[in-house]
């Protein structure tokens, strides 16, 4: 006996959605939270902004210990940037 509470099987299935509702709210928070931090963080980085890819980012670190110098920096960008 429910002490005169005759909710029947709506409240079951109403109690069941709500359960679903709260716990699909909870990864979705979490999901979110765990997405926006990247490695650079969830902005730019840098004068230049964050590199869209992995090969742009290595160009810049290269440029950045001397390896290679600004010509090349942009010659190999551009080529990058072609191919995509």
């Amino acid at each position: 006996m429910m002490y005169g509470w005759n909710g029947g099987w709506g409240a079951w299935v109403l109690m069941a959605l709500m359960m679903l509702i709260f716990w699909g709210g909870v990864v979705t928070v979490v999901i979110l939270l765990v997405r926006g931090r990247g490695p650079e963080g969830p902005g730019p980085s840098g004068p230049y902004g964050a590199p869209h890819d992995e090969a742009e980012r290595i160009l810049n670190e290269r440029f950045a210990r001397g390896e290679i110098d600004e010509t090349e920096l942009t010659a190999r960008r551009a080529a990058l940037r072609r191919k995509q």
